[in-house]
């Protein structure tokens, strides 16, 4: 059990440093390091855009840095937060974890569609809904293709669900009923809310192509960057214009020595303000479909408690687009709150990963069922 309670941070380094998250959601330049001394004094201020492209090399520096001082006070209270699962009769002791946008490849379910019919039936019922082949784009691409949110989101939800037939066919129904609590990374939720018998699959389907194509049009608008995602210690993504990003790729390592600096493969500046376009036709979607009470309790990205009412569930959807991912604060609740061993079901390895970033212990109970 996670200790309740503030902790303090560490002596702060000379100047704070920024790299590039490797993991997930949008192209994200990273801070690492403690910041200042401070006192909370009053309400946390929500995090502000970040300073418009043109304005060269310090305003990155500067647009990051108030960024993270905003959530210093909340940086504070996660430690006290950790056991709200348990202290709220959630067993974390089975976790069902699903990735995000991002972790999408080419070639992905071609083995697994071929090995399991279910997970082939599923791909079938979504290329109905879709009006295009699902499954091809997912093995054929190309990349290009596969990366947009349009395409993306409904391939990573289908194949996320897919990955949970493969694991009814490899261990049996009774493995997957284990389950004790669902949580998903960005997109991710909406699986976990589907595993979870909240959502319909079909209704699934229709939301992620919804919501991608909402996105996309929102992305097209965005000219500077936010923080995003809250993953790990020292790794926050930010999401923002496609140049600003760039510049501040160009710049991390030169200028503030960061370790790594890469892009990753989505298209739009997702969990900010900049996302707000698309809240309209999302919470249409969200209308539209059949929620239902989820059979074992699914965590939020937006506020880390996990809801059971349809409505709440509808409202927090459509936050989600705009809000920060807590996944930090729903990994270590989970650690907290009883977890033995859990499953990350979809493409590639991304969650497991940055959970060996906050708990290796945690991270080595875990196993894959890759698509």
């Amino acid at each position: 059990m996670t200790q309740a309670g503030s902790l303090p941070w560490p002596p702060p380094p000379p100047h704070r440093t920024t790299m590039l998250s490797a993991f997930v959601t949008a192209p994200a330049p990273l801070l690492q390091g403690s910041p200042a001394p401070h006192s909370p004094g009053g309400q946390q201020r929500s995090a502000p855009p970040a300073a418009n492209h043109g304005g060269g090399t310090w305003p990155f520096w500067l647009a990051l840095a108030p960024l993270a001082a905003s959530r210093r006070v909340q940086r504070r209270h996660r430690r006290a937060r950790v056991v709200v699962l348990a202290a709220e009769g959630i067993s974390c002791k089975t976790a069902f974890l699903f990735p995000g946008q991002g972790a999408q490849s080419v070639g992905m379910c071609k083995e697994l569609t071929e090995e399991c019919p279910a997970a082939k039936e599923l791909f079938d019922q979504a290329s109905g809904i879709l009006g295009y082949d699902l499954l091809e784009r997912c093995i054929d691409g190309p990349k290009d293709l596969l990366d947009t949110t349009a395409v993306s989101q409904p391939a990573i939800f289908v194949a996320s669900m897919a990955a949970v037939e493969k694991m009814k066919q490899d261990l049996g129904e009774a493995a997957v009923e284990e389950a004790t609590v669902a949580m998903g990374l960005s997109l991710g939720e909406y699986s976990a809310l589907c595993f979870a018998g909240a959502l319909d699959f079909e209704d699934g389907v229709r939301i992620t192509k919804a919501r991608g194509e909402a996105m996309q049009a929102a992305a097209d608008a965005v000219d500077s960057v936010q923080i995003a995602n809250f993953l790990c210690k020292g790794n926050y993504t930010v999401s923002g214009d496609k140049e600003a990003c760039a510049k501040l790729v160009e710049i991390a390592k030169p200028e503030f020595k960061a370790r790594m600096a890469m892009p990753l493969p989505v298209a739009g500046a997702f969990h900010t303000d900049f996302m707000a376009p698309a809240v309209d036709k999302l919470k249409e979607a969200l209308a539209a479909a059949n929620f239902k009470s989820p059979r074992i309790p699914v965590v939020s990205n937006v506020d880390a408690e996990a809801h059971s009412d349809p409505d709440e569930i509808r409202e927090i959807l459509a936050k989600q687009v705009t809000s920060p991912v807590m996944w930090e604060q729903q990994m270590r609740a989970m650690v907290a709150g009883g977890f033995e061993k859990g499953y990350e079901l979809g493409p590639g390895k991304v969650v497991s990963g940055i959970l060996k970033r906050i708990d290796k212990g945690a991270a080595s109970a875990m196993t894959n069922f890759t698509v």
